[in-house]
């Protein structure tokens, strides 16, 4: 599987969101788990699978198309505290 979304992303890693996002639901089951405004603007985006682990790091630029960046395996959910800053002083 990670070998097909690696083709993918080498030969096709551009498409319309619309079509980016239902690709990696009906390949992977992958659906958005994070999403994020970069410095330029760009919107990242990471979907994954809970089911097989697998998961995929999009960038879609102001007007463009959304492309694939990563992808990999053994994605887990991880909500952590912030760590404790307090030092004591």
């Amino acid at each position: 599987m990670l070998a097909a979304q690696q083709s993918y992303a080498e030969s096709n890693g551009c498409a319309d969101h619309t079509t980016v996002v239902e690709r990696l639901a009906e390949r992977y089951g992958e659906s958005r788990q994070t999403i994020g405004l970069a410095s330029d603007n760009s919107v990242v985006e990471v979907f994954a699978s809970m089911d097989t682990g697998s998961w995929t790091i999009t960038v879609t630029r102001p007007g463009g198309p959304t492309c694939l960046v990563a992808v990999g395996q053994a994605y887990q959910h991880i909500n952590e505290p912030l760590a404790n800053l307090d030092r004591g002083t």
